[in-house]
């Protein structure tokens, strides 16, 4: 059977399940060699969350911290430490923590939203995007990241509303690590986990348990709690997936399985040729719901991620900082002497007048809109109204993104040697170009 084919009829099995008020959420892919088609290590996300949500992208410097300190994150705060990475995120612009992002060592992070048979409790907690951004800031690789979010985790736990609405929305959270030699996939129900390294091949997760008895570390209490639950009877191979994932699953995770299905069937299309282009062609399927636009969810932002072997190479992150990827702009960002914070994707900020802030919370609504944002939004309605102008718009876009790849293959090429303050400002650089196209 063609891949298309296959994809067509994971593609009606979603539908079928799917409902308006389905959350449906997220898909993160990772290549390591021999699949990528160069010797790097290739990440992905679609961030797929409420479709008015605002996603920003925010540049934070290394740091040192007093003894100490405390660190307020969405709604508690835990204990600093005394060094953080410098990180860039893509975050709902309402909270503290991130979708998706990568700290200046080269580890990048994805979370996803899942659902399991330990009960998720709407107590405020650690956010699974607060432990994201955590181990990004304090993890020099994606192992030491993983240990991070588990210590967090232990500590802390994980709760709280996952959307700006007064009606909570909670889950438990499946991450994605990766660094330049490998990656891990990160899997939590409660304070419990499993982990899964990965050192060849391609892997992707969409908003489900996915490890099942090839499990790589796990928490010390997993599988004596499986055993007291009657999960699991302690005889035969411990299979995390089976002995957690819900026997009676809801709508959003039967609708996730077509789309894990779809995802892991276009990465074994490109096994050994995976680039980041290739990466983005994925983001970008709409037919398998990789690429989200219906009902309240949609992609929100996306992210693709070049982490060479080699260490004297710059990893590159290209970030949209728009909503749907196959009508966005891949923009490379890459650490260095010169990099800062976009203005033009920042979100306005509301101090303790913020709806995240007050109590209770999510009472009211605010603008959160930033100025890339809006211009995108405008060129949106332009490509759905007006064919010629719309296709004129869609043109700039792939034309600056192929700038931007075109780029980044000099660079790694050794055929471009910029200053090092012009390739800090490389992101920002496109930003603006990006907002005076459509402007």
């Amino acid at each position: 059977m063609a891949l298309r084919t296959k994809l067509e009829i994971l593609e009606g099995e979603r539908m079928a399940s799917w409902s308006p008020d389905t959350p449906c959420s997220c898909d993160c892919f990772v290549s390591v060699p021999p699949a990528s088609a160069i010797p790097a290590v290739i990440f992905a996300k679609n961030s797929d969350r409420p479709r008015d949500e605002v996603q920003e992208v925010v540049f934070v410097p290394a740091g040192t911290h007093a003894p100490g300190s405390r660190l307020q994150c969405t709604y508690i705060e835990v204990e600093q430490v005394p060094k953080t990475h410098a990180v860039i995120l893509s975050r709902p612009s309402w909270l503290w923590g991130a979708e998706m992002g990568a700290n200046e060592h080269g580890v990048c992070i994805g979370n996803e939203a899942v659902w399991t048979k330990e009960p998720v409790g709407e107590g405020e907690a650690l956010l699974g995007m607060d432990l994201l951004r955590l181990a990004l800031e304090r993890g020099s690789s994606a192992q030491e990241a993983l240990h991070v979010i588990t210590g967090l985790l232990e500590r802390y736990g994980q709760g709280g509303s996952c959307r700006e609405d007064p009606t909570p929305f909670c889950y438990h959270n499946t991450f994605l690590l990766a660094d330049r030699t490998e990656a891990w996939v990160l899997e939590t129900a409660g304070r419990l986990w499993a982990a899964q390294r990965i050192q060849a091949g391609a892997r992707n997760i969409s908003n489900q348990l996915s490890i099942g008895t090839d499990l790589s570390a796990e928490h010390p209490k997993l599988r004596p709690h499986a055993r007291a639950q009657g999960w699991w009877d302690g005889q035969g191979a411990f299979d995390f997936a089976q002995a957690f994932s819900l026997t009676q699953q809801p709508v959003r995770m039967e609708a996730a399985k077509a789309r894990f299905q779809a995802g892991r069937l276009l990465l074994q299309q490109k096994q050994g040729a995976i680039t980041a282009e290739v990466m983005m062609g994925i983001l970008r399927d709409k037919a398998s719901g990789i690429c989200m636009d219906s009902g309240g969810f949609r992609t929100t932002a996306s992210m693709v991620s070049l982490l060479p072997r080699d260490p004297t190479q710059p990893c590159v992150h290209f970030l949209t900082a728009t909503p749907d990827p196959a009508r966005s702009v891949f923009k490379p960002f890459i650490f260095g002497v010169g990099a800062a914070q976009a203005p033009l994707v920042l979100s306005p900020t509301f101090g303790a007048q913020d709806p995240v802030q007050t109590l209770p919370r999510f009472q009211t609504r605010v603008d959160r809109r930033h100025t890339l944002y809006c211009r995108h939004q405008v060129a949106l309605g332009l490509m759905e109204s007006e064919q010629d102008r719309g296709q004129q718009l869609r043109q700039k876009q792939q034309d600056l993104e192929q700038e931007g790849l075109e780029a980044v293959r000099g660079l790694l090429a050794g055929e471009w040697a910029p200053r090092p303050q012009e390739l800090g400002g490389l992101f920002q650089a496109f930003v603006e170009k990006e907002s005076q196209a459509y402007a």
